[in-house]
């Protein structure tokens, strides 16, 4: 087979833009000046598998481990050198390069300055620390994100990148950092082969081209050229530790067991379907009731139905019967939230209709037709007769932060933050984005709802990622800590509001410093202390010095406690969590 034209990324390159349109000279660490002083600011089933796999060959650029080189017979070498060429010659040279990318789809846009990609990192160990970590901190941070491999050759968005974790272990006020690949099914066949041969969910599967694309890919995989029956995700959206494992998510597959080792590093331990109990993907926001400690979880599925399903599993592990959520087509089923006794399911007005490839169109939907609503369902209901749907006129939710029931009006309360236009993550639109956190009611008696803003309209800002204290997902809360997603998509800060008032104090990164999701700790591991009592961790980076790091944030003041300079840059991500060091010791 001929040397493949596509290699992996060994350092992110100089790009025009960055993902909001200004110029980056964020390269490598070696290019980089000195770290500046920060500054901050407060403000108040199975087929019959192809011969693939084959004796291990070399290392990785990036990884550690032995990447092995398929096990082709003659017939199927010609055959996978055949469908290059047409990939090669008709799809990118004649079918995509005569149409300009949309930005949402343009690597040019999507991964520029420290949206790029970067290489992974073992073990850092003593890293420097301005302040000082509190003591009560001991564990490791974990975040998750979308890093390619390779050189995106076509559309590329965001959210196709393979997953990468990143860790800061914290022991005695010294830390240590990593960051590895998840050894997805889908990177390790193609590092293998030496070249993306999985087409891309967002960036790839628009118009004819997207049309031409899935037809390779299933002329691939009907040739034993890829084994596509064992996932084809990509894990780099969730994070969550449940039942002694670390599981890494997107909702396009299975989950990722990934096991933190003593020296700090990070090894994929593999596919996780709970022993066999779990034969569907599962989104990236499953819900760990704090009292219980049940998971519950969603599945949905673009082609086939039932398009929605609803399961849950015990504390250690057993997973409860599929309970099928009728819904009338395929959905965008991001997040959906729990409240002491029922599971709160969005049904909004993203969806996914296939036939627009044939149209030339994007197959992710704004259907504006059609009428949001949020179904309610007893958390244990053994099939979906007990559900009550509840509309809520023009509404899309990507995050949902909590839930509770109100006793006083028989109301649910959902609070998440409401997009407008509901699909501009995916498609590109002239109307600027605006992402309004919002208290949103459902009467599941009288089927009526309400929504109002939580922050006045003077204090209006976009406020994506975060979370609440994780001590009372599904009850009353009063504190939200979310992103300051200014300027769009870039988080300038995080905010801590008061859901109850409508307060919100800011605390902000300063210039050229921007970062992603606040994650909130709770100071203690039960439900003892107060709301607020904890730390946010956040990763920062300074796009001027491109030097990245930790911040550790009193919760309650918003007083940074301490920064923890890290040995590599970290691109912007998504979602994280923290493990503390008492359960890493019973890790699996």
């Amino acid at each position: 087979m001929s040397p493949s034209p596509y290699k992996p990324i060994t350092i992110p390159k100089m790009v025009p833009t960055s993902i909001c349109g200004a110029a980056s000279t964020c390269r490598s660490l070696k290019q980089c000046p000195s770290p500046a002083t920060p500054s901050f600011q407060i403000s108040h089933q199975p087929k019959q598998k192809p011969n693939f796999i084959a004796t291990p060959r070399h290392k990785s650029k990036f990884n550690p481990t032995l990447v092995s080189t398929p096990k082709w017979s003659p017939l199927q070498r010609v055959a996978a050198s055949a469908l290059n060429t047409i990939e090669d010659r008709i799809i990118k040279d004649l079918l995509e390069k005569p149409h300009p990318l949309p930005k949402t789809a343009d690597p040019s846009v999507q991964i520029s300055g420290n949206y790029a990609p970067v290489g992974e990192t073992a073990p850092h160990h003593d890293l420097p620390v301005s302040g000082s970590i509190p003591s009560l901190i001991n564990g490791v941070y974990v975040r998750n994100g979308a890093n390619p491999y390779f050189d995106p050759v076509g559309g590329h968005h965001l959210f196709d990148g393979d997953g990468m974790v990143h860790a800061v272990h914290i022991k005695n006020g010294q830390a240590s950092y990593a960051c590895r690949f998840t050894e997805t099914e889908r990177l390790v066949q193609e590092r293998s082969i030496g070249r993306p041969v999985f087409p891309k969910a967002i960036g790839e599967l628009h118009g004819h081209s997207g049309v031409a694309r899935l037809v390779l890919f299933i002329a691939r995989a009907a040739l034993g050229i890829i084994d596509a029956t064992h996932g084809i995700g990509v894990a780099n959206a969730g994070l969550v530790y449940f039942n002694r494992r670390l599981l890494a998510m997107s909702e396009d597959d299975l989950p990722y067991q990934v096991r933190l080792t003593d020296n700090g590093d990070l090894q994929t331990v593999g596919r996780h379907d709970f022993s066999g109990q779990l034969r569907s993907a599962m989104i990236a926001h499953p819900k760990v009731d704090p009292v219980t400690k049940e998971m519950f979880a969603l599945s949905y599925d673009v082609i086939h139905k039932p398009y929605l399903k609803y399961f849950y599993f015990s504390p250690d592990g057993k997973k409860s019967p599929d309970v099928e959520i009728p819904i009338d087509g395929p959905t965008m089923m991001h997040d959906f939230a729990i409240t002491e006794n029922f599971v709160i399911i969005p049904d909004q007005q993203v969806v996914f209709k296939m036939h627009e490839l044939l149209r030339g169109g994007s197959p992710v939907v704004y259907d504006q037709n059609k009428t949001a609503r949020f179904g309610i369902l007893p958390k244990y209901a053994k099939n979906a007769s007990g559900i009550k749907w509840v509309e809520v006129d023009d509404c899309f939710c990507f995050h949902l932060w909590n839930a509770w029931e109100d006793a006083a009006t028989g109301e649910i309360v959902v609070i998440g933050s409401c997009m407008t236009p509901p699909d501009s993550i995916f498609n590109e639109s002239d109307e600027h984005l605006k992402s309004v956190l919002s208290e949103i009611r459902l009467n599941p008696t009288t089927g009526k709802s309400t929504r109002k803003p939580i922050l006045a309209s003077t204090d209006q800002v976009n406020l994506e990622a975060g979370m609440v204290n994780k001590n009372f997902l599904g009850r009353k809360t009063q504190f939200s800590y979310l992103a300051v997603a200014e300027p769009w998509p870039k988080v300038s800060g995080f905010a801590k509001v008061d859901l109850l008032t409508g307060k919100m104090e800011k605390f902000l990164y300063g210039d050229n410093r921007y970062g992603g999701e606040p994650y909130f700790l709770p100071k203690d591991a039960s439900q003892m202390g107060g709301e607020d009592e904890g730390y946010v961790l956040c990763f920062v980076h300074d796009e001027a010095a491109c030097q990245s790091e930790l911040l550790i944030v009193n919760a309650s003041d918003l007083r940074l406690e301490a920064s923890i300079k890290l040995p590599s840059r970290v691109p912007y991500g998504f979602h994280g969590t923290f493990i503390r060091s008492e359960e890493l010791n019973g890790q699996a």
